[in-house]
């Protein structure tokens, strides 16, 4: 009885439910400040942290090493080409394996694709998007849309997109659904 008043307190005085799903023993706590810093920096009040350690998670279990069959690397398992532009952009970034400068990259490049979907649509069908195309590249989700669009649907919101997902040309997108789903249930879930 005592443990559950403890951790009563704790979940209640802490006024932060999602900081308590990040420190699971499943995933490391050791990038939060990372991302908590960047997503200040570039999403402000904007978006939570939790859902770029989900994306980091999805993308690379948390794994600074990490490196994928197209060579994407490191925690948000950023492409080396798009690492050297955004390393030249803001000139500051080192190594693309130090898991703050690829954290930071990965963040950046989201608010480029948050920036993107600026059109008028519901907050959770933007956050899916960005995610998409970071996932799948902007001009894939394009497709996607232009796809939507020739069915009647309504080409801003993410069902939609998914639904017709099958139908759209050069895109692998059982990994992109399955890669938002994630995102989302890890973002939603306890760790």
């Amino acid at each position: 009885m005592k443990y559950i008043l403890v951790m009563s307190f704790l979940i209640f005085s802490s006024g932060n439910l999602y900081a308590l799903r990040f420190n699971s023993k499943k995933y490391t706590t050791k990038y939060d400040h990372h991302f908590k810093k960047y997503t200040k920096r570039y999403f402000a009040n904007i978006l939570e942290w939790t859902w770029f350690k989900a994306q980091g998670i999805a993308e690379s279990n948390l794994k600074s090493n990490a490196k994928s069959w197209v060579n994407a690397k490191g925690v948000m398992q950023v492409m080396p080409r798009t690492y050297q532009s955004i390393k030249k952009e803001l000139g500051i970034l080192g190594d693309i394996l130090n898991p703050k400068w690829n954290i930071a990259a990965g963040l950046y490049y989201d608010r480029k694709m948050w920036n993107y979907w600026k059109t008028k649509r519901p907050l959770k069908d933007r956050i899916f998007f960005m995610f998409a195309s970071y996932n799948a590249g902007a001009a894939t989700i394009l497709r996607a849309q232009r796809t939507c669009k020739r069915a009647g649907m309504n080409e801003n919101l993410w069902h939609n997109i998914a639904k017709i997902a099958p139908k759209v040309r050069k895109w692998r997108q059982k990994e992109t659904l399955g890669y938002i789903k994630k995102i989302n249930r890890l973002h939603r879930d306890p760790l």
